[in-house]
This record gives C-alpha cells, structure tokens and sequence, in this order.
C-alpha cells in the first residue's frame, strides 16, 4: 500500500510536470493546448475527489485513533488540500472561460497556475516527509491491508481510464520524467 501511494505520488508529479511544460509555453508568451489542460485539471480533479480525499480521510482518522498527537498535522494536511482544491477550481472555472473564447488575463492565469504548481508539489512533499513515515512507523502490512480495502477505484485504473480518455494527455505523461528514476 505504502508503495502504491508512491507510486500515485510519482504520476501526480509527472502531471504536474505536464502542467508545467504548458506554463512555460505560457511565460514565452505562447497560447499551449488549453483543452490538454482542461484534460490535466479534469482528471486531478476527478483523482482528487474519487481517490486522495477517501485516502486522507482514512488514513487520517485512523492516525489520530492511534496517535492523537499528529492530530495537528492531519489538521494542517487538510486544510493544505482544501486551499489547493480551491486553487485547482480557479484554475478549471478560468480554462472554462478560456475554452470559451472569453477574455481571461493570461499574466494571471500564469500566475495562478503556478501559485497552483508550488502549492501542489509542497503538499506532495509535505505528505512524503511528515505522513508517509508516521505511515510506515504506525501501520504494519495488515492495517495497510485493511484501509486499502475500504479505497475507492484506485490509481492505477484511474490512469487507465485516462489512457483512453485523454489520449494527448496520456501521452505527455508517458514522457515526463517520473521522480522516481531521478
């Protein structure tokens, strides 16, 4: 379980490395592939709400049964995710009006897609060096065993489903670097 979460860490990264790439077409002053985009946000969205927030639900209430001292972190975990949702939101409702061929400033959009890129690699972190050893340190292969029964559809059919769905993007994502080989 405690290397699948990796691993979802690991394709969260390269999307947000493809989000990156279409950022720097954007700080050149070019116009990226907006509906690649919207495809990106859209399934972050779909993988937020159908998988990440089951998982820290969770993983979350059982860390604080078990040690209710971390429960300020879960705390602040959530609260991190939520602002980061809320971002991610700002993001889609702007690409909407984008689509649509309203005029959205792109030096804001630019800069709300990055605010949005740190934001989430900041919590990627922050999970991978305060939750995922308290993870390890807490839960031994049965427990794990047991809150990943209780998971929705889990990440690996998502990024099938995204295979078929979003072709492009599924391509970019084959090519970006995963953190793992680095």
């Amino acid at each position: 379980m405690l290397n699948q979460l990796r691993q979802d860490h690991a394709n969260m990264a390269r999307l947000l490395h493809v989000l990156s790439l279409k950022h720097r077409t954007l700080d050149a002053g070019e116009r990226p592939n907006f509906q690649l985009v919207r495809e990106v946000v859209d399934f972050i969205l779909d993988y937020m709400s159908g998988f990440t927030v089951p998982l820290e639900r969770i993983f979350g209430e059982r860390l604080v049964e078990r040690i209710p001292e971390v429960n300020d972190l879960v705390v602040r975990l959530t609260a991190d995710y939520e602002a980061l949702h809320q971002r991610l939101m700002r993001l889609s409702d702007d690409l909407d009006m984008i689509l649509m061929d309203a005029i959205v400033p792109m030096d804001r959009f630019a800069n709300d897609l990055q605010a949005y890129l740190e934001a989430h690699r900041a919590y990627l972190r922050a999970e991978r060096e305060e939750l995922f050893p308290l993870i390890r340190e807490h839960f031994d292969e049965a427990d794990l065993a047991s809150l990943a029964g209780a998971l929705p559809e889990g990440a690996q059919e998502k990024l099938s489903h995204l295979q078929e769905a979003y072709p492009e993007l599924y391509a970019e994502f084959r090519e970006a670097p995963s953190p793992l080989e680095s």
